[in-house]
């Protein structure tokens, strides 16, 4: 007869609630029986750990064994609990000492042999391990992620054996060390980029704010090639936001590549994407493309061509920085605070209002093309860039060398340090609060925004996004408020004919 307590942890989204793995050994027929919501994967541990004891050498208890994983009520999948219901079952049956249980959770694998397997989901175990101030043993392989963490006691093994020596004091374990060497992606350099003095402009002020862009133009002006650029110049992750990405990244189906985790992630999905792929669900909730490009780039080429639906599945993060999965028995919050880049074609055959005049597109075709994009979805990209066509030969211009991408991020990252020092937030973040407080006008900047929302038929959060990228050209300029050219460059970011349904009106501004 014996009760042992061992701590562990679920994976539900991005974090990784404590779960307590209770193991009593019991009178009656010789037998295992698990509580607390367990999925396939966690009750198939019976057989594997029952076959990690045996050929491990240890004597498996054969008197009736219950398993209980606490709360009761939260659903555990998975095979992380490997490793803890092995040590609660040798704890409770007298085989090895539990003195270092409530000082440290485990979580692992196991294999019939008794070594312990890679599992997915370990960065966000190692940040709530470290917040409890706990220590954490992982397999080897999973060292490296846990390591991310920084935190105390964090310590790696290869197998059963190997812990149960270290909690008998025989031996100990490796520490779990970042590793080593690992060298970030070099980005495509903005140097490629020649001509487009307009859209490579505005690529620097979507970099310096964070804002949203889109790209329109006839085929092969450059839209991708500019798109792909952006990574390039913007300002390194913090280290938060590294985690943050890289705790998505490693409870995603590719799992976290160490060596560029401090990169900002660039995805491009295809158009042919679902909803499902673009914002995650799925029975067991896992994270999208708008959750992997966290505090990085999401790519969207030739923007009409994707299912309205899946684009309008994009509004509420765009404005939120999150996405909130429901299904009937589960519910999982991801993270999504991506800058959104888009491309697309004036028309379909993609030659409308190019000066070569190849288009034969109709009027309503034209209309019908267009209308794949929704208004609401428009009004929320700061940016909205005509490309148009360049010279044919304009890579052989002799003029002068354009801006390489360290030049652009040079000033990007200056730009943006005075974003953050003043408000906190990059100038796309900022909140209707700090928009009145950092963002106010003067009469003639007011009567400038205000001819041009009755004009262009801006609505109010399409006044307030010309504000934001108003605020960043100030800051690129190195001004303390927001001028009369700031203003009038910013209103002309938005001059696509692709214009929203919604009725003039007016923020007001103090």
């Amino acid at each position: 007869m014996g009760l042992a307590l061992v701590h562990s942890r679920a994976g539900v989204g991005v974090s990784a609630p404590e779960v307590t793995v209770e193991v009593h050994l019991g009178g009656g027929l010789p037998r295992m029986s698990m509580v607390g919501l367990p999925e396939t994967a966690v009750r198939e541990a019976k057989d594997r750990v029952k076959a990690a004891l045996l050929n491990a050498g240890f004597k498996f208890p054969q008197v009736h064994i219950t398993i209980s994983l606490a709360p009761a009520d939260l659903p555990k999948e998975g095979s992380r609990f490997d490793l803890p219901i092995a040590l609660g079952i040798l704890a409770a049956s007298s085989q090895v000492p539990d003195d270092r249980f409530p000082e440290f959770e485990f979580i692992g694998e196991l294999s019939l042999s008794g070594e312990l397997n890679l599992v997915k989901g370990v960065l966000p175990v190692a940040l709530q391990a470290k917040r409890a101030g706990r220590g954490l043993i992982v397999p080897l392989e999973n060292g490296p992620e846990a390591a991310l963490a920084r935190g105390e006691n964090l310590y790696c093994a290869t197998s059963l054996l190997a812990v149960v020596s270290w909690l008998h004091g025989q031996e100990s374990l490796p520490a779990a060390v970042e590793q080593a060497g690992s060298e970030q992606p070099q980005a495509k350099d903005l140097v490629d980029v020649i001509g487009q003095p307009l859209a490579r402009r505005a690529l620097e002020v979507a970099a310096a704010g964070g804002h949203n862009i889109l790209f329109s133009g006839p085929p092969g002006t450059g839209k991708t090639m500019l798109a792909s650029r952006l990574p390039g110049i913007l300002p390194p992750l913090t280290e938060s936001e590294a985690l943050e990405a890289a705790s998505v990244a490693s409870i995603s189906q590719g799992g976290l590549n160490i060596s560029h985790w401090k990169s900002r992630s660039f995805r491009a999905p295809h158009h042919t994407a679902s909803g499902i792929a673009l914002v995650g669900g799925g029975s067991r909730p896992r994270p999208g493309e708008i959750s992997l490009a966290h505090h990085g780039v999401l790519f969207l080429d030739e923007l009409p061509e994707f299912s309205r639906h899946v684009l309008e599945v994009l509004r509420e993060p765009m404005e939120s920085g999150q996405i909130v999965i429901c299904r009937a028995a589960r519910y999982a919050l991801f993270p999504a605070r991506f800058q959104l880049v888009a491309a697309m074609n004036p028309c379909p055959c993609g030659y409308a209002g190019d000066r070569a005049g190849q288009c034969h597109c109709s009027g309503d075709q034209i209309q019908r093309y267009r209308a794949r994009i929704s208004g609401p979805l428009i009004d929320r990209i700061d940016l909205q860039i005509e490309v148009p066509r360049p010279p044919a030969l304009v890579m052989y211009d002799k003029g002068p060398r354009p801006e390489d991408s360290a030049t652009v991020r040079k000033r990007v990252i200056d730009a943006r340090q005075i974003q953050l020092e003043r408000a906190g937030v990059p100038n796309a973040q900022l909140s209707s609060q700090k928009l009145r407080k950092h963002c106010s006008l003067d009469q003639s900047c007011r009567l400038l925004l205000e001819s041009a929302a009755r004009h262009l038929t801006f609505s109010p959060r399409a006044c307030q996004r010309v504000l934001k990228v108003a605020r960043t050209l100030a800051d690129l300029d190195g001004c303390d408020s927001i001028g009369k050219s700031q203003l009038a460059e910013a209103i002309a970011y938005r001059r696509l004919g692709i214009e929203t349904n919604s009725p003039p009106g007016l923020f007001e501004f103090s």
